[in-house]
């Protein structure tokens, strides 16, 4: 993954994810009411009775063991070296395989709603073990490529927190948009990270990319900075370029919420018609309750 490839793609994986469950997580809420609304960790494709409904969970199966194998070959070099970078991105991708075909299980045998706290378990591992593998990463990411890495642990931090929280509270809005949008983000940050990092255009003023060859302690692509006021530069562009990705985020959820209560009518106007009706309906019957009793 310390190549522009190796974030571009699993970056642009994980905000097409993110953006699909921002995307159903607001639409099913609106549709289904805050009293009915319940969270899920994967949606189905088009309809749960179409035979492309489990796309999203086979999709991030076959994926994870796509990246699983290019880690495990070196891509681009294709040997078995064995480097502890590449085996530690590899397990990421692992603990997410384990996540998705686990899922993908008890929704084929029909025992999603009982299981649905042990995968919001193997969800929130996914974000543990990549919190865990970050901050202890074998490639010591210096300078502002460990500032980089530093942002996208709270990313990851966040993620983590709310998928547990989802898992406790499965019928919290909040918690389950929240799992959403982090996981939009940490895609768009990887995507920022690779095009920061390792194309010389876009690398800050004063700074250069330095492109390692071999060896596990060789970085593949860092950007070391002349001075310590271009390191600093540097950094607060990083810093202004998270806050700016997270604007742009949030922007776009609260287009998705305003365009979804437009065009889907919600279900709590009609939840608290029928209440009313089944009040007036029992009326009646309280009267009829009554019986009339004549004195001698």
């Amino acid at each position: 993954m310390g190549t522009l490839a190796g974030h571009l793609v699993p970056g642009s994986a994980l905000a097409l994810l993110g953006l699909w469950h921002v995307i159903n997580t607001v639409r099913a809420y609106h549709l289904k009411g805050p009293n009915h609304f319940r969270s899920s960790f994967w949606h189905p494709f088009m309809s749960p009775f179409s035979k492309f409904a489990y796309t999203e969970l086979i999709f991030i199966t076959f994926f994870s063991v796509f990246f699983i194998i290019m880690q495990v070959l070196d891509y681009p070099l294709f040997s078995f070296a064995f480097k502890l970078n590449n085996y530690e991105h590899a397990t990421m991708f692992l603990h997410l395989m384990i996540f998705a075909s686990f899922t993908l299980i008890t929704v084929i045998t029909h025992k999603s709603d009982i299981l649905f706290e042990v995968s919001g378990v193997l969800a929130a591992s996914v974000f543990g073990q990549e919190l865990f593998l970050l901050h202890c990463h074998s490639a010591d990411h210096v300078g502002l490529e460990g500032h980089y890495h530093s942002l996208m642990q709270l990313i990851v931090f966040v993620s983590l927190l709310s998928a547990l929280s989802t898992t406790v509270f499965p019928s919290s809005f909040p918690s389950s948009l929240v799992l959403s949008i982090s996981v939009l983000f940490q895609g768009l940050w990887f995507i920022n990270m690779g095009l920061m990092l390792w194309v010389p255009e876009f690398v800050p003023k004063g700074c250069t990319i330095r492109l390692g060859h071999g060896g596990d302690s060789d970085m593949h692509g860092a950007v070391m900075c002349g001075t310590n006021k271009a390191g600093l530069r540097a950094r607060a562009l990083a810093n202004l370029q998270f806050s700016w990705i997270l604007a742009g985020i949030m922007i776009s959820v609260g287009c998705i919420c305003l365009f979804s209560s437009k065009k889907i009518t919600p279900r709590v106007q009609s939840s608290e018609y029928e209440r009313l009706n089944s009040r007036v309906a029992e009326i009646p019957l309280s009267v009829t309750g009554f019986k009339q009793v004549n004195y001698p």
